[in-house]
């Protein structure tokens, strides 16, 4: 498409004049994220984890004894959104807090046995899922997409 030409309008719903919306980065970014966390949700429906939790699970798994202090900077997880959803996950055997060795006053993070069994499970789902969402997508368009996003960020 020429850079002169007007932005494609939404592929679904109604024919609607959408105006300056298709050309805004953010709502093009919103669209997207609605379409891709509706099939990362189904594909995470036998584990019913969210996009969230699985965010969560993974930066535990990798960093077994992680502090929710650091795991909430992370993500960027306000402490009372992040003891919510450590305390939502441990209460279904995902994660478990366990005494810090380095602070007394706050707790390390690990995952459950159910939890890497679940964990393991939901990132081949995941796989999956992002196959499909990127099918349309050559690698190197993939890779540029990435680099690009981050970028916005």
């Amino acid at each position: 498409m020429p850079d002169d030409a007007p932005p494609e309008k939404p592929r679904t719903g109604p024919a609607l004049d959408h105006g300056p919306l298709p050309g805004l980065v953010g709502y093009t970014l919103r669209r997207a994220q609605l379409a891709v966390f509706q099939a990362f949700r189904q594909a995470m429906a036998p584990w019913d984890v969210t996009p969230g939790q699985y965010g969560v699970l993974v930066l535990i798994g990798e960093n077994q004894g992680l502090s929710q202090s650091d795991l909430g900077a992370a993500l960027g997880i306000d402490r009372s959104t992040m003891v919510a959803v450590i305390d939502r996950l441990e209460e279904r055997g995902l994660v478990v807090r366990a005494p810090s060795p380095r602070d007394r006053r706050s707790y390390a993070l690990e995952l459950s046995a159910e939890g890497r069994r679940t964990l393991a499970e939901a990132s081949r789902a995941v796989e999956e899922h992002e196959a499909a969402v990127t099918a349309g997508l050559s690698a190197a368009e993939k890779a540029t997409l990435l680099e690009l996003l981050k970028r916005v960020g």
